[in-house]
């Protein structure tokens, strides 16, 4: 009797362990596009304001970023209409909800840091500042953020794709440096998310 039980214990966490698995590969096969769309968001918007403030020299185009996140979640909304399911739904989902919301909140919040205390100019903090470029933390933040979701999914692309953008965004910063090329950050970022969502694609198809 206790053998029996013993058994039926083994069989409910296989079944468990199999069925967070299944999980895991939908969510994965499913987010492929939603990589490809935000990646090449990234990319074109990147390229565009990199563009404008090469051309005119200003860098109040860097606005046109808070126009990105509206419309990536309508494009978001229209596929997930189209989706002949329903999205997963579970604690590994969640999970990555949350990871990215903690993204965004830390991206914003280093903005808003940036923003308030570059005004010192030649003050200590002032130079502490200048000298940590705000795209150079947010693409760090951004490869950090991917790599974690990377773990929790269980995927190899998806770490090294983290990794390569955020350590890779970083050191190419320092060759780059703290001008309008910065942009080009974004746009690196936004090739290696593109690219993620095509290899996880193929792999979960």
């Amino acid at each position: 009797m206790e053998q029996n039980k013993e058994m039926t214990a083994q069989e409910s966490l296989a079944l468990i362990a199999r069925t967070m698995d299944s999980n895991r590969k939908d969510i994965i096969r499913k987010g492929g596009k939603y990589f490809i769309l935000w990646g090449c968001l990234l990319t074109i918007f990147s390229l565009l304001i990199y563009f404008l403030w090469k051309t005119t020299d200003s860098g109040a185009w860097n606005n046109l970023w808070f126009v990105m996140p509206i419309v990536g979640y309508g494009l978001s909304w229209l596929l997930q209409r189209n989706e002949e399911t329903e999205p997963v739904q579970n604690d590994v989902s969640r999970t990555i909800g949350n990871i990215w919301s903690a993204f965004g909140i830390f991206a914003c919040s280093v903005a808003v840091v940036f923003l308030l205390y570059s005004k010192f100019g030649s003050s200590a903090i002032g130079a502490i500042v200048a000298g940590a470029s705000l795209s150079a933390q947010i693409v760090l933040l951004f490869g950090l953020a991917e790599t974690i979701s990377g773990v929790v999914l269980k995927n190899l692309t998806i770490k090294m794709a983290g990794f390569i953008t955020g350590i890779g965004g970083l050191a190419t910063y320092y060759f780059v440096g703290a001008n309008e090329e910065q942009m080009l950050l974004f746009t690196f970022a936004g090739i290696v998310l593109a690219a993620t969502g095509l290899i996880v694609k193929r792999q979960y198809k």
